[in-house]
C-alpha cells in the first residue's frame, strides 16, 4: 500500500514539475505542452469523435492479427515441441525469420497489400506470432514425460493426453508468449500506422507531427501507453481465471 502511494505521489510530483516548467517557458511549451493543454487536446479529440475512431481502428487491427497469430502459432508451436523430426526440419526456418523486425517488412507489405488494414494486420501478425510460437514450443517441451507415460498407462488417448496433460502444463508458457507477443504487436501496429495508415493511434501521432500539434502527439502516446497497460491486465485476468492454480513466477 505504501509503495503504491509512493509511486502515485512520484507521478503527481512529476506532472506538477512538468506543468510548472512548461507553463513558464514558451520555447518548452511549444515542443512539450503542459499537461493542462494535453488534457484540453484530448477533450477536443473526444468531442470530435476522432480519438474514439482511432482507438477502435487500432484495437480492431490488433485483435484480428493476434487472433490469426494464435491460430497459427499454437498448433505449429505444439508440433515443434512434440516432434523432434518436425522441429529438425522446420525450426531453422523459424529461427531465420524470427530476428527480422516486423518494421523491416513494411515496404514489402505496402507493395503486396497497399495502404490498407490488411497491410497493418500483416505487420502486427509478424510481431505477435514468434513470441507465442516459441513459448508454446518450449512449454510443450518442458512437459514432464512421466506424466505423459502415466496417462498412457491409464489408457488415455492421444487427444486426451494433449488436452488434459500437455495443454495445462504448457499454458503458463503460452500466456507468457501471449503477453510478450501482444506488447510487440502493439508497438508494431503503431509503427506501421505511422508509415502507412489513414486511421489509428499511430496515424494520429503522425497527423500531430504534420500539424505541428505536439499536444496531439502526446495524447496519442499516452493513449497507447494506457491501452497497453489495459491489454496486459486483461491477459493477466484471463490467465488467473483459466489457471487459478498457477501464479506468475511459480511453477
Amino acid at each position: 500500500m505504501l509503495k503504491s502511494l509512493a509511486r502515485l505521489w512520484l507521478l503527481v510530483l512529476l506532472i506538477i514539475i512538468w506543468q510548472v516548467v512548461s507553463s513558464n517557458s514558451s520555447k518548452i511549451s511549444l515542443q512539450l505542452p503542459p499537461p493542462t493543454e494535453i488534457f484540453s487536446a484530448a477533450l477536443e479529440l473526444i468531442q470530435k469523435g476522432t480519438l474514439q475512431k482511432d482507438i477502435y481502428a487500432s484495437l480492431s487491427r490488433v485483435f484480428t492479427a493476434i487472433g490469426f497469430a494464435l491460430l497459427v502459432a499454437i498448433p505449429l508451436g505444439s508440433l515443434l515441441g512434440a516432434s523432434r523430426s518436425f522441429a529438425w526440419s522446420f525450426e531453422p526456418v523459424v529461427n531465420f525469420f524470427r530476428p527480422i523486425p516486423p518494421l523491416a517488412w513494411i515496404p514489402l507489405s505496402i507493395l503486396w497489400f497497399g495502404i490498407s488494414n490488411l497491410q497493418n494486420q500483416f505487420i502486427i501478425f509478424l510481431g505477435a506470432i514468434f513470441p507465442i510460437l516459441i513459448s508454446t514450443m518450449e512449454g510443450v517441451r518442458d512437459v514432464d514425460t512421466q506424466h505423459i507415460r502415466a496417462a498412457r498407462t491409464l489408457g488415455a488417448s492421444k487427444l486426451s493426453i494433449a488436452l488434459t496433460v500437455i495443454l495445462p502444463a504448457a499454458l503458463p508458457q503460452m500466456f507468457i508468449g501471449l503477453r510478450v507477443g501482444t506488447g510487440i504487436a502493439w508497438m508494431a501496429l503503431v509503427a506501421g500506422e505511422l508509415v502507412a495508415a489513414t486511421s489509428g493511434l499511430g496515424y494520429l501521432i503522425n497527423l500531430g507531427r504534420y500539424l505541428f500539434r505536439s499536444d496531439y502527439v502526446i495524447v496519442g502516446m499516452v493513449t497507447i501507453g494506457l491501452i497497453g497497460l489495459l491489454l496486459d491486465a486483461l491477459i493477466r485476468l484471463i490467465q488467473a481465471i483459466t489457471m487459478p492454480w498457477w501464479r506468475l513466477g511459480d511453477r
